[in-house]
């Protein structure tokens, strides 16, 4: 007896995947140049950065000063603790200017007086071939009242003094507790380190410091036109 079986065909087995291992591939070269360049350009940037803040540094030093009031010298116009901007080559472009605001070296002066080493900040009311005189409380300019509105106090002190080329006559504006040209006589040009132009700390006191005028009330001699030391300096 013939057998009808039906028989399926045979379904291949799956084979097993082969495993494989994936080695991890390089980078491009041109993409590590890329990061190199990136690196480099930062650098150059920083490089940059510091020769131009160091540049604006030394020609800010050059032109200007910062210093710091110290003492009553110069009070009322100027009080301890503040900080002052001074320019530099304010001569090199005028001459000075009777009431201007000046930081010197007191190490200029020659002789037995033995002055701080320190700067000091007066004003200037003597220029170059002037006669200043001081008696009775006001100070005079070749024989002509200077108007001072500015002043702590009028001085007690009274003298005479001639102004030679190449020097001015400085005083404290709290004129009773100053050590300045009544005591030590004229400044050399060449000890100035600048002229006052603005009071920057406190932020709440910041001013300009102006230059006063002299042509202002009736008694006028408009015509003859680091750490600062103050007290009793």
């Amino acid at each position: 007896m013939q057998s009808n079986q039906e028989f399926s065909p045979l379904e291949p087995s799956p084979s097993p995947e082969p495993s494989w291992s994936y080695l991890p591939e390089e980078e491009p070269p041109r993409k590590k140049r890329s990061v190199v360049r990136g690196c480099l350009m930062f650098i150059w940037d920083i490089v940059q950065t510091l020769v131009i803040a160091g540049v604006l540094y030394l020609g800010i030093n050059a032109l200007t000063a910062r210093v710091r009031v110290e003492g009553s010298s110069m009070m009322p116009t100027f009080h301890s603790g503040e900080f002052v901007l001074v320019f530099r080559m304010a001569y090199d472009l005028q001459p000075p200017q009777r009431g201007d605001v000046v930081i010197f070296h007191p190490n200029a002066f020659p002789g037995n007086m033995r002055l701080s080493s320190e700067d000091y900040i007066k004003r200037i009311i003597g220029l170059p071939g002037e006669r200043v005189d001081v008696r009775g409380g006001k100070v005079y300019i070749n024989g002509v009242p200077l108007n001072e509105p500015y002043i702590a106090e009028p001085p007690r002190y009274h003298g005479s003094w001639e102004v030679p080329e190449g020097y001015v006559f400085v005083l404290g504006d709290n004129r009773n507790n100053s050590t300045d040209s009544h005591v030590f006589g004229p400044v050399p040009m060449e000890s100035i380190v600048g002229r006052a132009v603005l009071v920057y700390w406190p932020l709440d006191a910041a001013r300009l410091v102006k230059r006063p005028d002299y042509s202002a009330g009736a008694d006028t001699a408009a015509s003859v036109p680091r750490r600062i030391r103050g007290a009793h300096r």
